[in-house]
């Protein structure tokens, strides 16, 4: 059992619902979608069969100074504001450098500085290409450009697990913060992938919604005309330390870090285990490893990301999991508004979740017309009030590789 409690200081995000955590979370209580059509030339251009995404809500060059949207790559951009925002959020604490560090995660990295890099070589040789490209691309590259910005020298470590990839960074800093590494840590994910070549891949593998004329309703989780995943993007971040910590400075608490896990399911490079054995693994130590029980868990924010197969694979996991006690547990499946932020859907998700208990407000799942009858379980269709008392809500994220992750709060 851990040693010390860890609790949520603060929050950022800039997604394709809101540039900020508290816009995007209040378009997901309305019912909002963040996918739409994409109107840049390459579509045409390539013949790219899928035609929409969820983009980010605001650029990050409404945001960020010039010199640093032409310094960093997308991915890095949406970390570095969602980052800045969860630090103000959390009040800009004063702490030693030395004892504040960054947990942070990408599923792809920096794809865009690769991919025109390498069309600057083809086209125009190589004294054109730019200097900071490495640096850029580098899936480390969004850790490093907030612990420079904002002095953290605990450590900035990446994670890469695919679409669990930030779910395992607030994991980790979890970790990191009982085992005396840091008093403070940013956690979260960040992802910028809406370029022809994911685009094209992912429909390869007939992993994407193809709902082409109608965007807004592609993404539909447990739904029995669920098509596959919108590609989503941006960044999230949470600000996680030591109650000892926050008291001591008189911080606001949005809630307490139960624990998290990882596990892996050894099974094959895209599909999950379709009994889902290893990700029920993963929720159980998430809440018992930490000497809670699973009847203390009043909501679940599900990785549901709308394929055919993954939305079945999880709800069997939770069936083995909870039983027949899932049926009074109210699940959202939150891609549904956002798309699918890959590596950086893990960190949304987590702020979803730690908002659902601390203003006790299941968040929606849209676009749930006929509910699949393999999938039994109470999906949230409208905001929902939770109850009084002491609640445990959980949050899941598997990705490519077998990747499962889960992490844990609770109220305050």
């Amino acid at each position: 059992m851990s040693s010390k409690r860890i609790v949520v200081t603060g929050i950022g995000a800039t997604s394709p619902l809101g540039g900020n955590a508290r816009d995007t979370w209040a378009a997901l209580l309305s019912g909002a979608s963040g996918a739409t059509t994409l109107e840049q030339e390459w579509v045409a251009k390539w013949e790219i069969p899928i035609t929409f995404a969820a983009q980010a809500k605001v650029p990050s060059s409404e945001v960020l100074e010039r010199i640093e949207t032409k310094r960093l790559d997308p991915s890095s951009q949406f970390a570095l504001t969602a980052a800045r925002e969860a630090w103000a959020d959390a009040g800009s604490p004063e702490v030693v450098p030395e004892r504040f560090g960054v947990d942070w995660a990408t599923g792809i990295g920096g794809v865009w500085t690769l991919l025109d890099a390498w069309d600057t070589l083809r086209e125009r040789g190589p004294r054109r290409v730019l200097p900071m490209t490495v640096p850029m691309l580098m899936p480390n590259g969004p850790a490093a450009a907030i612990e420079m910005s904002l002095g953290a020298r605990a450590g900035a470590r990446t994670v890469v697990s695919a679409c669990a990839s930030s779910t395992e960074s607030i994991a980790n800093a979890y970790d990191h913060l009982q085992a005396g590494y840091a008093d403070i840590i940013i956690a979260g994910g960040s992802e910028a992938a809406i370029h022809p070549l994911p685009i094209a891949s992912f429909a390869a593998m007939q992993a994407l919604s193809k709902r082409n004329d109608d965007p807004a309703t592609a993404s539909r989780p447990y739904d029995v005309t669920r098509d596959g995943f919108v590609l989503g993007e941006g960044g999230a971040a949470i600000v996680l330390e030591t109650e000892e910590h926050a008291l001591a400075r008189g911080a606001r608490i949005y809630a307490e870090v139960v624990g998290g896990a990882v596990t892996s399911d050894a099974y094959h490079i895209t599909a999950p285990d379709p009994e889902g054995s290893a990700a029920a693994r993963a929720m159980i130590a998430a809440v018992e490893g930490f000497g809670y029980s699973l009847s203390d868990v009043a909501h679940i924010n599900a990785h549901a990301t709308s394929t055919p197969v993954g939305d079945i694979a999880e709800f069997k996991a939770l069936r083995h999991v909870f039983g027949d006690s899932l049926a009074g547990i109210p699940v959202s499946a939150t891609k549904a508004s956002t798309g699918h932020l890959l590596g950086g859907a893990g960190g949304i998700e987590a702020i979803f979740t730690i908002l659902a208990l601390h203003e006790r407000t299941a968040p929606p799942t849209i676009n749930l017309t006929e509910q699949d009858p393999e999938i039994d379980m109470d999906v949230v269709t409208a905001p929902r009030t939770l109850p009084d008392g002491d609640l445990v809500a959980i949050s899941n994220s598997f990705g490519f590789g077998g990747h499962n992750a889960v992490v844990a709060f609770k109220t305050v």
